[in-house]
């Protein structure tokens, strides 16, 4: 007997190990699947970064690493590996002017924010460019046109599109898929042996919605054994169906930047739940990062929680159900053991361990406004009043909300509608709403081709030309917030780019015009001496020409032509001089002279 126990007591003990080196194990097989330092660094450069892949950002994941340039432009880059330039466009915001590279074994990398191209493939893009007559191009480039080796000089880095500040924006993509793959997977250079952080714990009444309540926070602490809730040894819940979220947050070694953490996983009494993992997304799931976040919580000025449970109307694929999806169904009042496992792309871990349990006498969590009307993701949604439609397709919502609708009149002139709310910002939209107004005016014929819908909530505005529908006005939005119907009579502005008849730019190197216009500007177009010229965009907001050999010394006129969404025109021309210019000499400043002070010899009276 004491044999055979003694026999079950090693088998236990060999159980537990097996069970304690699977997750080690998995993360090692996993990275695996990646090739190893297969990649070079892009820059000859200290390798670091402000930014990995799965930082959380509006409205998206981040998708790659943010190289740092030493807070520099025109460092240069390289390519990755051995392969050919596939791809290169230039855009306003997003990624700028970028490269793509497919490599033979069918990954493919991202280069962005880039400066300049290095100057074969600057000239032929520039060609491309003045072929198309566009600034922003898309190209796809025959496979042997640009072929490079691990280590080619590719382009010069920048901080070109929606950047902020220097660095280079690097991604590794599966070429057939297009899915963005973790690089930090691939035997990066940088170290990172600095484990993973966690801020605070928030508790939901999933028998609510999350967009309907209030969650209850909880301030963690770190020990030597993990994180703890302080002096809360249970977590009490009044709620049979309870979910939590975490504000997380990650670190490379030698760095105080917050990254973004790899991957998060929830277990009840040992039994693991679901997980997410930041390993590979596509950029049409990006958004589905709203879902993966307490959206109301953020938006209202909260940090980034990250739930530990799968919102019903969230398919973007980041979560791996396990043995549910993540809400815990509490169907006794015992007390349960909560784990949470937090990684980075390295398999540095930390733990928050806390027990939970269901006790009807609890407090309870504060679940706002109540409604018989309640609009459930997975479902057309559609709101109805006399002069106010809006239609929801069956993916627009993650977690089910109450519709709340508020009509108020308008004395603004140029508009032809009543205000229009439809709940706010902080209930995330995936996709887009269909909005319908019925205008409360008479529209002349003349309007009725010049009519907008306008979205604005707090600071943020969005404009869409309406589409007519019988008597309604319709146009697609990605928020909630008020809606307006106007009539957009006003064409664009074009500012002076200098004063007299003949403008003299011989001292600058650029033309800058910033077109203005009441509701947006669509279309922009620029002629020197009647032919088509290059001005950038890169910021969305300012064009600029800088001057090249496409503006010879001489006069020149330049004709500008700018358009408003609903089709309003303005058109300016000017004459112009470039010459060689020097700069007038300083003239030479007289010498100052000094003050002298004459002190007075006093007398002493005897």
């Amino acid at each position: 007997m004491l044999k055979y126990r003694l026999l079950q007591i090693v088998f236990v003990r060999y159980f537990l190990a097996i069970l304690l080196y699977l997750p080690a194990i998995a993360f090692a097989q996993d990275k695996k699947k990646y090739p190893q330092n297969y990649f070079r660094w892009p820059l000859n450069l200290k390798p670091e970064i402000v930014a990995n892949m799965g930082e959380l950002r509006s409205n998206h994941w981040h998708m790659g690493l943010d190289i740092r340039t030493d807070q520099k432009v025109d460092q240069l880059v390289y390519a990755a590996a051995e392969g050919y330039i596939a791809y290169v466009g230039i855009r306003a915001s997003s990624y700028g002017r970028f490269i793509i590279i497919n490599h033979p074994n069918g990954l493919s990398t991202l280069y962005g924010h880039l400066n300049d191209f290095n100057p074969v493939l600057e000239k032929y893009v520039t060609e491309q460019q003045y072929k198309e007559e566009s600034w922003p191009v898309e190209l796809t480039i025959p496979k042997d046109k640009f072929p490079v080796n691990k280590g080619s000089f590719i382009a010069y880095s920048g901080t070109t599109g929606g950047s902020q500040g220097p660095h280079v924006h690097f991604e590794i993509r599966d070429t057939k898929t297009d899915k963005c793959l973790n690089p930090l997977l691939f035997g990066m250079p940088l170290q990172d042996n600095v484990k993973p952080g966690m801020v605070k714990l928030a508790m939901y009444d999933r028998n609510y919605s999350v967009y309907e309540q209030s969650p209850k926070f909880f301030a963690l602490k770190n020990t030597d054994s993990g994180y703890i809730i302080p002096k809360m040894p249970v977590v009490k819940t009044a709620s049979q169906n309870t979910s939590f979220s975490l504000q997380l947050f990650d670190r490379m070694t030698g760095s105080n930047n917050q990254d973004g953490v790899y991957s998060a996983k929830l277990f009840l009494d040992n039994i693991p739940q679901v997980e997410f993992v930041i390993d590979s997304i596509d950029y049409n799931i990006t958004v589905y990062i709203n879902a993966q976040i307490d959206y109301k919580y953020n938006a209202n000025g909260g940090a980034y929680m990250q739930h530990l449970s799968k919102m019903p109307g969230d398919n973007g694929g980041v979560y791996h159900i396990i043995n549910g999806n993540g809400v815990l169904q509490l169907a006794d009042t015992n007390t349960h053991a909560v784990k949470v496992e937090v990684k980075d792309s390295y398999g540095n871990s930390c733990y928050l361990n806390f027990k939970v349990q269901y006790d009807p006498k609890a407090e309870k969590i504060n679940a706002g406004r109540t409604s018989k009307t309640i609009f459930p993701p997975g479902n057309i949604n559609v709101l109805e009043k006399p002069d106010f439609e809006a239609f929801l397709p069956e993916n627009a919502l993650y977690d089910s909300i109450i519709p709340f609708y508020y009509r108020s009149n308008s004395n603004i002139p140029s508009s032809v509608s009543a205000i229009h709310q439809l709940n706010d910002e902080s209930y995330p939209v995936h996709g887009n709403i269909t909005v319908r107004i019925k205008p409360d005016k008479i529209i002349p014929d003349s309007w009725k081709n010049k009519l907008v819908i306008k979205r604005t909530y707090r600071n943020s505005a969005s404009v869409k030309k309406a589409q007519w529908q019988g008597d309604w006005l319709s146009a697609d939005f990605g928020d909630f917030g008020y809606f307006q119907a106007f009539a957009d009579t006003e064409p664009p502005i074009l500012p002076e780019i200098g004063k007299g008849d003949t403008v003299d730019l011989s001292p600058a190197s650029r033309i800058i015009i910033t077109p203005t216009d009441n509701f947006g500007i669509k279309n922009f177009r620029a002629e020197l001496d009647g032919q088509w010229l290059r001005f950038t965009n890169d910021k969305s907001r300012s064009w600029i020409y800088i001057f090249d050999e496409r503006c010879p010394d001489g006069v020149h006129e330049l004709k500008v032509r700018v358009e408003d969404i609903v089709g309003n025109v303005t058109t300016k021309t000017w004459l112009f001089k470039k010459y060689p210019y020097t700069a007038p000499k300083k003239k030479a400043k007289a010498p100052v002279r000094k003050k002298v002070t004459v002190k007075k010899k006093t007398t002493k009276k005897k």
